[in-house]
């Protein structure tokens, strides 16, 4: 496995975007520099949302990932917010590709710093979660990268189920704020 500086982003720019020079050298551990036109890059994470969706019985929405990384594992829909959308825009709409549900309202809860490993690299991310509540859960059908929806009573949810490291620490979050306080997820 190669180690994490050989898969950093950073490393794999070797000339300006700007200018096209090749004098494009690091800056800081986040930048890189020209020599040439002075244009500085910074490598920043790329936004990506979390739908936390818990139906009229008080389970929690899963989704089983059919691709890699992690296919096979369950996940909490969501995904990557497009350019120009918001991430409340963003998780509403990878919740309606991935399980069909219309999320109609969103609560911001928490942040989590990422790395999701993609075609051999690792793409910097910050994970937003985000509270959502549809009008009906009886549609919800497993599409685009869900291989299956999944239903679970809260007792029943282990992070460890859940692939992505992230996820995996959100949902720790999740159980601890369920055990404090219930009713958040009503």
């Amino acid at each position: 496995m190669p180690n994490k500086e050989e898969n950093h982003l950073l490393h794999l720019f070797s000339h300006c975007p700007v200018c096209g020079a090749k004098t494009f050298a690091e800056d800081s551990e986040k930048s890189k520099r020209c020599k040439a036109c002075g244009f500085q890059y910074f490598m920043n994470p790329s936004a990506s949302t979390v739908a936390i969706i818990v139906d009229e019985m008080g389970r929690l929405l899963s989704v089983r990932r059919s691709k890699e990384p992690a296919k096979g594992t369950l996940d909490l829909p969501g995904g990557f917010s497009d350019c120009h959308e918001t991430a409340e825009e963003g998780v509403r709409r990878e919740v309606l590709e991935e399980t069909g549900l219309v999320v109609t309202e969103t609560r911001y809860l928490f942040s989590l710093p990422n790395t999701y490993h993609y075609c051999g690299l690792d793409i910097p991310t910050l994970d937003l979660f985000f509270l959502c509540k549809v009008n009906d859960t009886t549609g919800a059908i497993a599409m685009d990268d869900a291989a299956e929806v999944l239903w679970l009573p809260w007792d029943k949810v282990k992070p460890s189920d859940f692939g992505l490291k992230s996820i995996s620490l959100g949902v720790e979050r999740l159980l601890q704020m369920h055990a404090e306080n219930p009713a958040i997820f009503r």
